[in-house]
């Protein structure tokens, strides 16, 4: 897990050969791009583009991925992304499912707490657990770019 600003992206694309295009493109955000699904590199990376209002801590569950890395990336807005190790999750909600690439689990006690506002990303990889769209203090609209970066 890496959590940072995007003045310092470029700290990352070594991470991945498929980062300096994820950074790339989120240099372009403006908050104008349409909602949805947008290509980057096909299936290999794309961006996710969501408006939503955060919620309340006990409305979250943690997910975890198998093919994709995330780099959740806020605009504008803030909110928190609970964080633990995929290894403590306990209780599984929602066994893997291929094709909403995620599964689900129910949120542990042990946890780091990731406050992101705009300019502010997170890099999760499939090992860690995160419980993204959490309220930072009071519920507020959100606009958030997920880039999601296949691990092959």
């Amino acid at each position: 897990m890496v959590h940072d600003t995007l003045d310092n992206a470029a700290r990352y694309e070594a991470l991945s050969p498929r980062f300096a295009q994820a950074f790339a493109y989120l240099r372009t955000v403006d908050g104008t791009q349409p909602l949805g699904r947008q290509d980057i590199d096909g299936d290999h990376c794309f961006a996710l583009v969501q408006t939503y209002a955060t919620k309340p801590v006990d409305a979250a569950k943690f997910e975890a991925h198998r093919k994709y890395i995330d780099i959740q990336y806020i605009h504008s807005g803030r909110e928190t992304i609970l964080w633990a190790p995929l290894a403590t999750m306990q209780e599984e909600t929602m066994a893997y499912n291929e094709a909403k690439e995620a599964a689900l689990f129910k949120l542990v006690p042990d946890t780091t707490a990731l406050h992101l506002s705009a300019g502010h990303f997170a890099i999760l990889f499939p090992e860690d657990a995160h419980a993204p769209c959490v309220e930072w203090g009071v519920s507020e609209p959100v606009f958030k770019v997920v880039i999601k970066v296949s691990v092959d």
